[in-house]
């Protein structure tokens, strides 16, 4: 078993922002992407709006009560392994046992498996394939 974490190679939002993504509670939703998704809050902010930018990798996101409906919302993440990525989620406490890892294109094939946050939210991470 690889012992290396994945590393997050790009993000891509679903709608418009990926340093605006709506969450009901700030407070609430932060623990579950530092303890399981393995991201650091490096800033908050209270005006305009409660917020949070957090990192992990060279990669940013950002929380905040914006009034944004969180199940409409999420992030497509590139990552350099994407088993690794699931076995880490699994070892940090994600409760599903299979990914039901899947074969997704965007122009390059992707292999891919999503998380939904407690928050709403919607993730998926993939790595790019050779079909």
């Amino acid at each position: 078993m690889k012992t290396s974490k994945a590393v997050l190679k790009n993000v891509w939002p679903y709608q418009n922002d990926a340093m605006k993504l709506p969450v009901e509670n700030l407070e609430t939703a932060i623990p579950y992407y530092e303890t399981l998704m393995g991201f650091k809050v490096v800033s908050r902010q209270n005006q305009p709006f409660k917020s949070a930018t957090l990192v992990r990798d060279t990669i940013q996101i950002g929380l905040a009560e914006n009034g944004g409906d969180p199940t409409q919302d999420g992030c497509f993440f590139e990552v350099d392994d994407v088993e690794a990525i699931f076995e880490e989620l699994k070892a940090n406490g994600y409760e599903k046992e299979e990914a039901d890892f899947q074969v997704q294109k965007y122009g390059v094939s992707y292999k891919v498996f999503f998380v939904v946050a407690p928050d709403g939210l919607c993730y998926c991470f993939g790595q790019k394939i050779d079909l």
